[in-house]
């Protein structure tokens, strides 16, 4: 006779679902793609930042609406009407039932340079209230060239362990095992509309097979896009190498006390033999009130982490447009050959 089986408690159940799904896709409504372009392109070039709000189904995050955040003037710095701005908005948005669950941010962004100190703070506030969220970043100057910028990001979970701890030392990198490009992780992003939209869109498609955005594609004027982000690039490179040079100074001093270090211990040594001849006790090898056995504390490595993620971005983005303008061209050339 088979055994019944045991029925599990309610905690038994709470711990087994506890256990989170990876998320593997962040799945965006077209209109809140839509209402994110319309509100970065109107004050491009500034930065702005807006709320996403949705649903957190298993691996995939749902985002089903956003509304924008206030631009505040330089000498406004009120964080408190901010977040009474969010509370209201979001108050307003369940009374006329919209999904009001906060799965993250938006923010517009220039020539790609995003990853920065106060990103990876703005995640940390919202993991303390949300378990799963993404920051959404999208780059008016790259959609000119006929590509729809989008990227979803958040940061991965050995990085936060890390940062928690706020120890960026070389040897904790390593015992984690820790580099720079483990720092964000992006998450592919699903554009999902509903079937009346879709019906609705194609109603309004023509019969032409060519779109405005098939010919942005074909723009041939892509110098000034190059220029300013091998601008960007060398400020990368000027701000890594000033990075470099923190470490370098930090060697040599470290090199300098060791040094220090041993004269004097040699010294004591010495010291301590002829005080043995002489019948008296010998005195200790380490003086924690002399300053050459004050540690030197190592610079962190997050600032040159995120630079080098920069670099990357930047190089990454002068090789795609780069390689589609020599498509273009070759493109032009066979045209005009024929």
């Amino acid at each position: 006779m088979a055994a019944a089986p045991i029925a599990r408690s309610f905690l038994q159940v709470a711990a087994t679902e506890e256990v989170a799904t990876p998320l593997r896709v962040v799945q965006i409504e077209g209109l809140v793609m839509l209402k994110i372009i319309k509100h970065c392109k109107e004050f491009s070039p500034a930065l702005v930042t807006g709320q996403l709000l949705g649903l957190d189904v298993g691996s995939v995050l749902e985002v089903t609406n956003c509304f924008p955040f206030p631009i505040r003037e330089e000498d406004e710095e009120v964080e408190a009407d901010g977040a009474n701005y969010q509370l209201e908005m979001m108050r307003c948005l369940r009374e006329v039932n919209v999904d009001n669950n906060t799965v993250g941010w938006y923010q517009s962004t220039l020539m790609g340079s995003f990853q920065t100190v106060e990103l990876i703070e703005t995640f940390m506030n919202y993991q303390e209230n949300i378990r799963r969220c993404v920051c959404i970043i999208y780059d008016p100057s790259r959609s000119s060239q006929g590509v729809l910028a989008f990227k979803a990001l958040k940061l991965s979970d050995s990085f936060m362990e890390l940062y928690k701890t706020n120890n960026f030392t070389g040897e904790k990198l390593r015992e984690k095992n820790l580099s720079w490009v483990d720092i964000f992780e992006e998450i592919p992003i699903k554009v999902s509309n509903s079937a009346l939209i879709s019906a609705f869109m194609t109603g309004l498609e023509d019969d032409t097979p060519v779109t405005q955005c098939d010919y942005d594609r074909l723009q041939l004027s892509t110098n000034p896009f190059l220029e300013r982000s091998a601008e960007f690039l060398i400020e990368c490179m000027d701000d890594l190498s000033m990075e470099q040079q923190k470490f370098q100074f930090y060697h040599r001093n470290l090199s300098r006390q060791q040094s220090q270090q041993q004269t004097w211990l040699q010294k004591r040594r010495a010291e301590n033999m002829a005080r043995k001849a002489a019948g008296d006790e010998p005195l200790p090898e380490e003086d924690p009130s002399n300053p050459i056995f004050k540690p030197i504390p190592e610079p962190s490595r997050l600032d040159s982490f995120l630079i080098t993620n920069q670099i990357s971005n930047f190089c990454n983005q002068i090789n795609g447009v780069a390689g589609q303008n020599f498509s273009r061209l070759y493109l032009m050339k066979a045209l005009h050959e024929n």
